[in-house]
């Protein structure tokens, strides 16, 4: 199975709604090789386009020194987000990923596809692909004849013969290569094109984004790669919704624009955001809140503790069972039906329901719980939601000991005074038969 995923532009912090898609794309690797498919993942790492020049002529520095920590707390994210990393993350400035965009360009032109124009740039003419459009649904009679557009992203009111090579000009600065048409750079179109037929060949299984990458980057990428190969490009397009703060479209202007770091100083995990963004179905739009934040933390307590009873059941286990569960099957099923990951998330929540009622019958027996092991072992190379063991930060855990000592005193007002102090600083604190359990709490004291 050759998936090819569109990933980041590293000319800043990738933000909540690039994880979105990142996370989905994540969640499709996972299922598919849940069912016994062999994934071959490729993400590239746009390195070079208007974006990053223009960042690192304001910083002035060179093009790879201004995307290089970019990249890095792009890894950093995936890791802390569990998103698996693919099997090559190509750069677009890889000397080799230029020398095939170059051949690319070449064949386009011989093709009659491509043309150099008076500025020295070279542009795919549209009509000489008549398939044009038939991703994003554009009628090719409406547009204005001989119209090109030069940057990189662009509007469909825009839409037009787009540059595969840029012809240098000074505000590219250092950033540049030799090519047959003079020194220039890539669009930005021309890159992925190049490194997904170069790595996985002439036809892709799969192809992933957001749906903003259907036009005018997907639609291009098909024109220009098919242009070549003379081949149908991808078998399967899937494209995520946008995802929404609080109800409205994320702008820094807005004060609603969130990096993950952003989301990890309020005192949220990776894995609680994590769960925020995948419990939406790819193809509906996600409205991102801290109310559903909180859902999250609690869907996942919730998920802890019923693990940890049905581990603590499966412990005196002498052999395996299959738990007699309808719902077992419901998680793969609801993610057979175009990745439902909602109906699947359901499904795991109704196996949890049942399974507790048993045991508080004394109608699960240990070797069904042992088995149920089995199944969430499935379900958790899917989602990959598995509790993690979290340092207590100093302060939190002083604040335990003195709590401890408090209620050994039978000090209870400053046991409970205490108490609200570790509540204000994101934790909660439970007092069980074997003493104080400390957890993160369902909601941060602050967003």
């Amino acid at each position: 199975m050759r998936l090819y995923t569109c990933g980041p532009t590293v000319y800043n912090f990738a933000h909540i709604g690039n994880f979105r898609a990142y996370i989905f794309e994540d969640l499709l690797q996972r299922h598919l090789e849940f069912r016994g498919y062999n994934v071959r993942r490729v993400m590239n790492l746009t390195d070079v386009d208007d974006k990053t020049i223009r960042g690192c002529r304001a910083a002035d520095i060179p093009l790879a020194e201004f995307t290089k920590p970019f990249k890095t707390a792009f890894f950093e994210d995936l890791k802390t987000l569990r998103i698996r990393p693919a099997g090559e993350f190509p750069e677009a400035t890889a000397a080799n990923h230029i020398e095939r965009m170059i051949s690319m360009i070449t064949t386009l032109m011989e093709k009659g596809h491509a043309y150099r124009a008076d500025d020295g740039s070279v542009y795919f003419r549209i009509r000489s692909f008549s398939d044009y459009g038939k991703l994003a649904h554009i009628v090719l009679d409406d547009l204005k004849p001989g119209a090109r557009v030069s940057s990189d992203e662009y509007e469909k009111e825009n839409v037009g013969d787009f540059a595969l090579w840029k012809a240098w000009d000074a505000a590219d600065g250092d950033v540049g290569w030799e090519s047959p048409w003079g020194r220039g750079r890539p669009g930005w179109h021309i890159e992925c094109s190049a490194m997904a037929t170069g790595i996985l060949g002439p036809q892709l299984d799969i192809h992933c984004g957001g749906e903003d990458n259907i036009f005018p980057h997907h639609e291009a990428e098909i024109a220009q790669s098919e242009g070549v190969t003379g081949l149908p490009f991808v078998r399967l397009w899937m494209h995520c919704k946008h995802l929404q703060v609080e109800g409205t479209k994320m702008a820094k202007s807005a004060g609603n624009f969130f990096t993950l770091r952003d989301l990890m100083e309020k005192r949220w995990t990776g894995r609680e955001v994590r769960y925020a963004l995948i419990s939406v179905k790819y193809r509906e739009p996600l409205n991102f809140t801290f109310e559903g934040l909180a859902a999250a933390r609690s869907a996942l307590m919730r998920l802890d503790e019923w693990t940890a009873r049905i581990l603590q059941s499966a412990s005196s286990a002498t052999r395996e069972e299959p738990p007699h569960i309808s719902e077992l099957e419901g998680f793969g099923n609801a993610l057979d039906d175009d990745l439902n990951i909602s109906a699947a998330l359901a499904s795991v929540f109704d196996v949890i329901r049942e399974t507790n009622r048993r045991l508080d019958a004394g109608n699960l027996s240990p070797s069904e719980a042992k088995g149920l092991t089995a199944w969430l072992a499935g379900v958790q190379s899917v989602l990959a939601l598995e509790p993690e063991e979290e340092a207590i930060p100093e302060a939190v855990a002083a604040l335990v000991e003195r709590r401890a000592e408090a209620r050994a005193a039978k000090d209870w007002k400053a046991s409970d005074s205490i108490r609200g102090e570790i509540a204000s600083l994101g934790w909660a604190l439970k007092d069980t038969k074997d003493g104080q359990k400390l957890t993160r709490a369902s909601q941060p004291a602050a967003n």
